[in-house]
This record gives C-alpha cells, sequence and structure tokens, in this order.
C-alpha cells in the first residue's frame, strides 16, 4: 500500500512540475512576443499603439498578470530592458 502512495505522490510531483514547465515556457513565449513588438516597431507605430485599446488576448495575458505576482515578476525581468530602452529612444519616457 505505502508503495502506491509513493508512486501516486511521485506522479502529482511530475505533473505540477510539468505544469510549471508548460507555464514557464508560455510566459516566455509572450515575453518573446512582447520584445519582439517593441523592437520591430518604429516610434510612430509606438505612439499609435499606445492610445488603442488592448486585444482580448493582452487583456487576458494582463490578468493572469495581475494574479500570479512570480509570474509577473518573471516577465518584467525579461522584458523590461528591452521595452524600457525603447519607449527612451522615442522620447515616450524622460
Amino acid at each position: 500500500m505505502s508503495k502506491r502512495v509513493v508512486s501516486y505522490a511521485a506522479l502529482a510531483a511530475l505533473v505540477v512540475t510539468c505544469g510549471v514547465a508548460a507555464q514557464g515556457m508560455i510566459l516566455d513565449m509572450v515575453a518573446n512576443k512582447v520584445i519582439q513588438k517593441y523592437q520591430s516597431a518604429s516610434c510612430e507605430q509606438l505612439w499609435v499603439q499606445k492610445g488603442q485599446p488592448k486585444s482580448p488576448e493582452e487583456q487576458r495575458a494582463v490578468q493572469f498578470l495581475h494574479n500570479d505576482p512570480q509570474a509577473r515578476q518573471a516577465f518584467f525581468d525579461k522584458v523590461s530592458a528591452p521595452i524600457v530602452n525603447k519607449m527612451f529612444e522615442c522620447g515616450m519616457i524622460p
């Protein structure tokens, strides 16, 4: 009986680990997409996009980041430098 419990515990740990890894991969893909958007856009495009409403996909991503502080920190760590650099180049921040 204890072997069965250990097997279930190991399986549960594996499922949780795979879920976390998949979430990390998705977070990396989204972060890379955001970075690519800023790096490939002209300053004029960024100024125009700044005033437009967010797509449903972007709204879901923002809501996810509001609800998960660890994911938010990982996302910000990855995207902050490229985005702030582009915004500085475009005169969007002092």
